[in-house]
């Protein structure tokens, strides 16, 4: 059975007229639900994380004023949400929403958390709307608890994920690729161990190229025994932010390639859903709906 993370805290509420789309994270397992896709045993609610945790992967002073609510404005407005208690609870619910999933793909060869794939956020910063890196997270507890000894890191949001390659940066048992728009957020890049940077405007068949020359290369190269999927909708044309041009199939098919990828190479697989910032909502809840519904038809 597919089993998904998801807590109603994850639709958390924001200040009228604020541009990310947290409805999202509400209507993603409603729509789910309501087509049969998915019945109500495939949802698990996370506990909070334990600071042990989170202190595997994040500077202990920066977590201390995230918990603490003293984070400057400065770093508040970096991150781009008002902090409050209720959005810290959130932030580690889903971090270990991706930690449990990572013990149900052990068992049933993927899961999913229907938020997360929050890898902008670095050891002792967070940004563009990531607080915790839930992903990276889930990658050093693995580590530390001997689960896995060889972790790639799939991320095709449309953004880069510069946090996640700064915290894995002298990590060679963690191998981050990252495929993203080069002239998008963020402006100053970090260095994962793969980057493709797009032209603006790619569509399907020149995106679908790059990826298929690539994925299949990494895997034999580092021989994972765990994979991190960040499976970002931002990619879409209908994207306010994304400069790329990829249709929902566009999408779906990417997203089809790179768990049949994991199927076929018997590689469990955590799947986060980063980014998505469509004018209508329904693209960004079809095209992440499009994900589960791809990873159901393969593997169960």
């Amino acid at each position: 059975m597919l089993k998904i993370a998801f807590d109603p805290i994850y639709a958390h509420p924001l200040p009228p007229g604020h541009r990310f789309p947290m409805l999202k994270y509400e209507l993603i397992p409603a729509q789910l639900l309501h087509e049969g896709v998915i019945s109500a045993e495939n949802i698990f609610s996370p506990k909070p994380i334990s600071e042990e945790k989170i202190l595997w992967t994040h500077d202990a002073y920066y977590w201390q004023q995230l918990r603490d609510l003293t984070l400057p404005a400065k770093e508040q407005r970096r991150i781009g949400f008002p902090l409050s208690a209720q959005l810290v609870e959130r932030e580690i619910r889903i971090a270990q929403g991706t930690i449990d999933g990572c013990h149900f793909a052990f068992e049933n060869g993927i899961a999913f958390n229907v938020a997360g794939g929050t890898h902008h956020a670095g050891s002792n910063w967070g940004e563009g709307f990531c607080m915790l890196n839930d992903q990276a997270i889930a990658a050093n507890y693995l580590l530390k608890e001997a689960l896995a000894d060889s972790i790639l890191i799939v991320d095709l949001d449309v953004h880069q994920g510069n946090g996640t390659a700064e915290i894995f940066q002298h990590q060679p048992k963690v191998f981050t690729f990252s495929m993203h728009g080069a002239n998008n957020f963020p402006y100053r890049k970090e260095r994962s161990d793969l980057d493709i940077p797009l032209l603006d405007g790619i569509g399907d068949d020149a995106y679908f190229m790059l990826l298929k020359e690539a994925l299949p290369k990494l895997i034999d190269q580092t021989k994972p025994d765990f994979i991190f999927y960040l499976a970002g909708v931002d990619v879409l044309a209908t994207d306010k932010l994304g400069k790329l041009a990829l249709s929902k199939e566009g999408c779906k098919a990417r997203d089809e390639f790179v768990l049949q990828l994991c199927q076929a190479n018997k590689i469990p697989v955590q799947v986060s859903m980063g980014g998505g910032y469509s004018a209508d909502i329904k693209d960004i809840v079809d095209a992440h709906c499009n994900t589960y519904k791809t990873a159901i038809d393969l593997y169960f």
